[in-house]
């Protein structure tokens, strides 16, 4: 018999019946959690508003805002408005989640400026955190978690 969901479809696995590997996987989260800042939360905001994931994008909004993004630059974000920004970095993270996100092509341009201010390794960085939170918000989307559910104690 499935577990009874504890918000939304979706039932969390109590820390201590997860497996060893998903234990390390939670402290791991946990750990960094809160470390993404402004440039990378630009790409995790358009990730999650683009599967129109409530519960990722309700959470993500408010970090974005934490970690010093205008509100009118997330309200931008969430809703698929064109906007820029003043930092370098943030704009390049804008443009290439923005591109990639809507199956776009990387311009030589933007792929220029991008490994200028990030680098390969920050490009890649930037990449993967954009395929993780696909997965978080398709995830979230299918098990219909809604925004601000609080889970269990953990």
């Amino acid at each position: 018999m499935p577990e009874t969901p504890t918000f939304g479809r979706y039932a969390e696995i109590p820390y201590e019946r997860m497996t060893p590997e998903q234990q390390e996987g939670y402290r791991f989260l946990k750990e960094v959690r809160g470390q993404v800042g402004g440039p990378r939360e630009i790409a995790v905001i358009i990730i999650n508003s683009k599967w129109h994931s409530v519960y990722p994008t309700a959470a993500h909004e408010r970090r974005g805002k934490e970690v010093g993004l205008p509100a009118d630059k997330v309200e931008a974000l969430l809703s698929g408005v064109p906007t820029s920004f003043a930092d370098e970095r943030e704009q390049v993270v804008y443009e290439m989640a923005t591109a990639l996100a809507n199956s776009r092509w990387v311009a030589k341009g933007l792929y220029d400026r991008a490994v200028k201010a990030l680098g390969h390794v920050g490009i890649t960085d930037v990449i993967t955190l954009m395929g993780y939170y696909t997965s978080v918000s398709m995830t979230l989307a299918f098990y219909d978690v809604p925004a601000g559910a609080t889970g269990i104690a953990r």
